[in-house]
């Protein structure tokens, strides 16, 4: 694994977006990792635009301003058209397939395309689409474990918010299950 992975997950506010970003720093924290998280958002407060910018270290972050990631995770058409060529060459770029019009065509990085939004849909949760994508990111770039970020959002959500932990479960889960039989099929 590398010794430090930047990623941006980007689209619209209320898609979960920061959530996700925070989600995988909190965990990679409690995994004893170096993180740096850094949010930017419109003034809207649901449907602007937001992104994050996470950073997973072994060691020391030296900026959290960075222009090119080693993975851009994408919720929305506008985020993909600002944030495709942002990816670094051998990067990682997923994204949600039905939010998507015009796919990504660069060939010089790995695209991983999830249903995220009608696995969360089949899971009758629509709020864990993200969930769905940090699972599929866990299962193409194993920078925390499954198990810690279930731990982590026994940490940081509310204790009312508690009872939504096992379908963020299952929707990590899914979300590994998706990109595992990706691979089988294209193999």
């Amino acid at each position: 694994m590398q010794k430090e992975h930047e990623i941006i997950c980007a689209g619209f506010g209320g898609q979960g977006v920061l959530s996700m970003g925070s989600i995988i720093a909190y965990a990679g924290m409690n995994e004893g990792k170096e993180v740096s998280w850094m949010p930017s958002y419109g003034p809207e407060m649901r449907g602007g635009t937001a992104n994050c910018i996470v950073i997973v270290a072994d060691n020391r972050i030296s900026s959290p301003i960075i222009t090119k990631f080693d993975t851009a995770i994408v919720l929305n058409q506008p985020s993909l058209d600002k944030f495709e060529n942002a990816v670094k060459p051998g990067g990682l770029l997923m994204y949600e397939q039905s939010t998507i019009i015009n796919p990504p065509t660069r060939k010089d990085i790995d695209i991983v395309c999830i249903s995220a939004i009608e696995e969360a849909d089949k899971l009758k949760a629509k709020q864990v689409a993200n969930m769905v994508m940090v699972g599929a990111f866990l299962e193409k770039q194993p920078l925390v474990k499954i198990e810690t970020i279930v731990d982590t959002l026994k940490k940081v959500l509310p204790e009312h918010r508690h009872k939504l932990i096992p379908i963020n479960e299952q929707a990590l889960i899914r979300g590994k299950e998706i990109v595992k039989e990706t691979a089988q099929v294209s193999v």
